[in-house]
This record gives C-alpha cells, structure tokens and sequence, in this order.
C-alpha cells in the first residue's frame, strides 16, 4: 500500500512540471498527461492520445485510450476500448476511474 501511495503521490505532485516523471509506464504517462490537462480535451489530451495511438495492443493503454474517448464524449468510441482492452467502465464518473487506474497501473503486483 506504500507504493500505490507513493505513486500516487509522485503523479499528483508533479502536474506542475512540463512532462510525466522519468521511469514510469507508458499506460501511467498517459494517465498522467490526462490529469495534467484536468481530464479535459486540449494539448495534453493530445499527447496522451498519441501515446495510446502507439501503444495500441497494449490492454493497460487501451483501457486509457477508453478513458480518453469517454473523456472526450465519445462513448461508442470509448466503449469499443474498453471492449479491446477486454474490460469495461469500473467507476461512474471519469475522475474516479482514472483514480482507480492510476492505483492499479501503479501496483508493481499487477
């Protein structure tokens, strides 16, 4: 539980730098890049989008390649990633489910 705290801190205390802390996971940058840009469409959006782009196949990045069409409003294209990621929506409102993946993603134990 340290760690997920740890981490979970480490992403929460950086927003205020320019790019995702060094080392961690693809699927974490991108959430991370999500929250910095308030889990709303913009430039930093874009730049998690691009990462789920070049991930593609990868279930942890589909799952928030999934949240950032939900975020985006576009919930057939969101559902169709939560259906390639073999998963679906676990929390009813987009702030909590990226907190759940930031938790989970941060888990070293899967």
């Amino acid at each position: 539980m340290l760690h997920l705290l740890a981490m979970t801190n480490l992403l929460s205390d950086t927003f205020d730098q320019s790019d995702p802390p060094s080392g961690i996971s693809r699927p974490l940058q991108a959430l991370w890049w999500l929250k910095k840009g308030k889990l709303k469409v913009g430039p930093e959006w874009e730049k998690a989008h691009l990462i789920c782009q070049y991930e593609e196949g990868n279930p942890m990045v589909d799952v928030v390649h999934a949240l950032a069409h939900w975020i985006e409003a576009d919930m057939g294209n969101s559902d169709y990633w939560y259906r390639r990621a073999g998963t679906r929506r676990s929390r009813p409102s987009v702030s909590e489910e990226w907190e759940h993946l930031a938790e989970v993603f941060s888990n070293p134990n899967g």
